[in-house]
């Protein structure tokens, strides 16, 4: 018997007694049962609420009704643990034993021990067990496995292990990454990496939105206090947890007042970004050889810091740690690779046409590079250094048309080969769901970081 009792206390003077039992004759005989017990939880709130405010009368036992029903409950079966399937995830810790580990992931039936600990298929598991990894298991109440996934050295395979006609067996695979759409916005108060820490974008993506737009922005100099960037761009998952950025699908930055766009497409011959009318932003060469630096001597005339001489400064200079990786700003070939006077380790290149890039004071050059050798443009072709005439690390580096040295940072940039009309229909038809998604991203509110 569940005994239902209420209340009805007085909330203010003003209201008479008969008042309130002809409520309460009212809800007894216009609503059920279950419904009035349901509005007498909420007078017995209200009186409570009340009552912060007025000192409520006595109740006398004409105010109290009281209503008796009989509930009839219905137990469920126990639980039957061994029918349910646990999802399990545990970090290796130093030192630990693969049988620890199956503990820890509550795996305890015995037959799955033993195959573990002794099965050659599982033997390369025990000389992994690096601190940091994590294993996950799908493990039934009873303590039986269903399956294990154990990533292996390398990062891209892993061991699974789940039964199979009765019986566990071993397998390597490459790992199952699910890939989600991320979109984000936000305004830049005083760097771009500060913003994109701040809304918890990978820094790879904010290296990326550099790198498309570093035709039209000069991201060490242009930068302004309110410019605003949205994003759309590709994230890997693993069981459930980001493991990996991609690459950015759709990308808009509002820089001084003007606005610019690109949106990936990838056609037969390459994929590259392109502004809302299918233009290509890829333009022949990249403004700077690093992602990210700052110029510490300009194009011209300058005082030679070594020699204590005016002298006609034919690059730029960029400052940046020793080790900093160096970008080809143009896809071409190795003209030179070596060490030359004053320049130190120096790989020139040249392009289709009539362009020669140069870069010095090299600590080191990318592995496998040689004479001859084709580069792409962004790939890593050496490693800042301070090799060569330097009173300090930083890259030197030098820009030529038909042999005359121009600045690179002024210079109007051939861009690269344009879409056919049959590829930019094909480029207007996958990108309206991503302007779209900038549209959506522009009208939202933006949040201000640092």
């Amino acid at each position: 018997m569940v005994h239902i009792l209420l209340e009805y206390e007085t909330f203010t003077p003003f209201i008479s007694k008969l008042m309130k039992r002809d409520i309460i004759n009212h809800l007894l005989s216009e609503v059920s049962h279950r419904m009035l017990a349901v509005v007498g939880v909420l007078v017995l709130a209200l009186g409570m609420v009340t009552a912060l405010a007025f000192t409520p009368a006595p109740v006398s036992p004409e105010d109290r009704v009281e209503v008796v029903e009989t509930l009839k409950l219905t137990l469920g079966n126990p639980l039957d643990q061994g029918d349910e399937i646990y999802a399990r995830e545990e970090r290796i810790v130093r030192g630990e034993r693969l049988d620890q580990l199956l503990s820890r992931l509550g795996i305890t039936d015995n037959d799955a021990r033993a195959y573990f600990l002794r099965s050659p298929e599982t033997a390369v598991l025990h000389r992994q067990l690096v601190p940091g990894r994590v294993v996950n298991a799908r493990v039934g109440g009873d303590g039986s496995l269903f399956s294990l996934y154990f990533p292996l050295n390398g990062g891209e395979n892993g061991l699974i292990i789940e039964e199979e006609d009765g019986r566990l067996k071993a397998r390597e695979t490459a790992r199952q990454y699910e890939t989600r759409q991320i979109m984000k916005s936000g305004e830049i108060r005083y760097s771009l990496f500060g913003a994109t820490d701040s809304l918890g974008i990978p820094d790879s993506i904010a290296v990326q939105m550099a790198e498309i737009f570093s035709g039209d922005i000069d991201f060490h100099r242009d930068l302004r206090k309110g410019d605003r960037f949205s994003l759309v761009y590709e994230m890997r998952f693993l069981h459930g947890k980001p493991a990996s950025a991609g690459r950015i699908l759709a990308v808009e930055f509002i820089n001084a007042g003007r606005t610019y766009q690109a949106f990936y497409f990838a056609r037969e011959d390459g994929a590259s970004y392109y502004n809302g009318e299918g233009d290509s932003l890829r333009k022949a060469f990249l403004r700077s050889p690093l992602a990210f630096s700052r110029v510490t001597s300009n194009f011209g005339r300058r005082f030679h810091p070594i020699h204590k001489t005016w002298r006609e400064h034919k690059g730029i200079d960029y400052g940046a740690p020793t080790g900093t990786p160096i970008r080809a700003t143009g896809d071409g070939i190795v003209q030179f690779i070596g060490v030359r006077g004053g320049y130190g380790n120096l790989i020139v290149l040249s392009h289709r046409g009539q362009y020669q890039t140069a870069y010095a004071h090299m600590s080191r050059f990318a592995n496998s590079l040689k004479k001859g050798s084709r580069v792409t443009q962004g790939e890593t072709i050496g490693y800042v250094g301070s090799t060569g005439w330097t009173t300090g690390p930083h890259l030197h580096y030098e820009f030529r048309v038909r042999g005359q040295h121009v600045n690179p940072l002024s210079i109007a940039l051939p861009t690269s080969i344009p879409l056919t009309s049959a590829q930019k229909a094909n480029f207007q038809r996958e990108s309206a769901d991503l302007k779209t998604m900038l549209a959506l991203l522009k009208n939202a509110p933006v949040a201000h970081f640092e």
